[in-house]
Order: C-alpha cells, then structure tokens, then sequence
C-alpha cells in the first residue's frame, strides 16, 4: 500500500486498556493455586503481574505464594482450562469503550488489537462482550514467537490494517506497550487507568489518557502537532 493510501490506525492493548478483566484472572489464579494450599492473591496484587502472558502470569503468582512446582505446566494448563471455560464471567469493557470506538471507526481509524492474552481467549473475550466486529485485526500473545515488548506484533497489526506508521497509535497501560510501540516507531499513549502503571517506571509516552473517552481529543491534540 502507497503511504498516501495507508489509513490512520491504532493499535490497543486488551487488559487493563479497553477490558477491566482484573477480577476474572484473580478468580482463576486463586482457583488454580487452591488445590496447592496456598494463599490468595489480592486483587492489586494480581494486577501487578498482568502484562507479560499467561505463563509468567501464573509463575509470577506461583512464587509469590510458595515457588514454582515441578508440575508448572500441568498447573498452566488447568489455569488456561479454567480461565477458557468462563473468560467474560466478571469482565467488561471501560467506560465509553464500544461508543469511542465506534466514533474512531467513523473518524476513518483503522483498529487493531494487540494483546499477550491467548489469541483463542482473546477473540472469545471479545464476541462475548460484543466487541469483536470493530477491529479489523487481532493478534493474541501466541499469534507469533515473541509478544511485546517486541515491536514485531505491533508493526505485524499496522501491515494487516494498512496503517500508516506516522499517523498511527499504540494505546496501552503496561510498559511492554510503551516500548514496543516506540519501537515500532509509532506514537505512545498510555492508559493511566488500568492496572499496568507501576511497570511504566521510566518509561516515557507521547500522552496520557485518564479514562477512555479520553482517547479522541488526545489523538486529535497528539497528530495535530505532528503535522
């Protein structure tokens, strides 16, 4: 695609961006690490960890409460099972999500989701909180070998959009998204509402949005300087 035909695109994270499903995942890890007799994680605790994956989400709640066993992958696969069989019980979508990204689409925005969750769950996750048919692509953390903080999965979400890299986003509340998103050389916004800022430590973005309905004028104000 010629750069004049590329659209404006962005690209979200899931997690804590455009889904509050914090609740869920402390209901599955602490279903997971029950049988093990060990403690429950609180619920700031469990978003502390999110952001990396299931796997490391799991090891990271493993050692908290004890160590890693050697049956690890026995245990990621309950969790995987459980967290699969009821994905959407207790998550929705921040305010303002499904009209914002209704106004963006309408704005000539191409959308993409890029998320470390399982592609599987993900798009369940979405059909589920009747999400799915506002993005034109979704990528889940085993959609290929490496997920952020590699910008590949972002670069890979533009191409499949036909977005243009210098009038393109990527929105997120977890340092992995800031840094795969300025390495993939597009703008940064970083959603300070979810539950991913104590990884941000350091890490610069473009702006800043407080609550979703943020988004627009933030984009508006981001690409109106760049020009």
């Amino acid at each position: 695609m010629k750069p004049a035909e590329a659209k404006p695109a962005i690209v979200f994270d899931l997690d804590g961006t455009l889904v509050d499903s914090l609740d869920d995942m402390q209901a599955v890890l602490n279903e997971t690490l029950r049988p093990l007799g060990r403690s429950a994680l609180d619920r700031e605790t469990v978003g502390s960890m999110i952001g990396d994956g299931a796997k490391l989400l799991l090891q990271r709640a493993l050692t908290a409460t004890g160590g890693v066993p050697d049956d690890f992958t026995a245990l990621l696969r309950r969790f995987l099972q459980l967290y699969e069989a009821d994905a959407g019980a207790r998550t929705r979508p921040y305010p303002g999500v499904p009209a914002v990204l209704d106004r963006l689409r309408r704005d000539g925005w191409a959308l993409a989701i890029c998320t470390n969750k399982p592609h599987a769950v993900t798009r369940r996750l979405l059909a589920d909180l009747d999400l799915d048919g506002r993005f034109a692509a979704v990528f889940g953390g085993d959609s290929f070998p490496v997920g952020k903080p590699d910008p590949g999965p972002v670069i890979a979400a533009l191409h499949a959009v036909g977005g243009n890299p210098r009038r393109a986003a990527m929105v997120g509340d977890h340092a992995n998204d800031l840094i795969a998103g300025h390495a993939a050389g597009v703008a940064t916004i970083f959603a300070r509402y979810g539950y991913g800022g104590a990884s941000r430590a350091g890490i610069a973005a473009d702006a800043t949005i407080d609550t979703f309905e943020d988004l627009p004028k933030t984009l508006d104000g981001l690409f109106a300087r760049a020009q």
